[in-house]
């Protein structure tokens, strides 16, 4: 954060630009980050101007070749761009594994448990796969 207000003090930035883009870049993050359904050809239609949650979604697998692909919360050209960008993960969105093998147990979903993570040594350091 101190990184980012130095950068728009130092650069005169207006307040308002950045209001605006920080309204933006939290409504299409959490956006694509959502579970929204689409059809189809909607999503194929969104994805030229905004990352979509199917797009998205697919970053967030077990496989690496599909977590090193579509970075992208915003515009999804820079991954068409830097060739990062995949259509779709290779089970399908409804066979796909996300997250870590330790997230997968129910138990990690109660609340106390999501919210000690960040302290708990059984998490730190969790392998990717499983």
């Amino acid at each position: 954060m101190a990184v980012k207000i130095a950068t728009v003090i130092a650069v005169g930035i207006p307040a308002v630009a950045v209001l605006l883009f920080e309204v933006v870049l939290n409504a299409t993050s959490m956006f694509n980050h959502s579970n929204v359904a689409m059809p189809p050809w909607l999503d194929r239609l969104l994805r030229l101007v905004v990352v979509t949650p199917d797009m998205h979604r697919v970053h967030h697998s077990i496989l690496r070749l599909e977590t090193d692909s579509n970075f992208g919360f915003n515009l999804p050209w820079w991954d068409r761009v830097f060739g990062t960008y995949r259509a779709a993960p290779e089970a399908g969105h409804a066979g796909m594994t996300v997250g870590l093998p330790i997230f997968r147990n129910p138990r990690e979903l109660r609340m106390d448990r999501l919210l000690t993570q960040p302290f708990r040594d059984d998490v730190a350091g969790a392998p990717l796969g499983g």
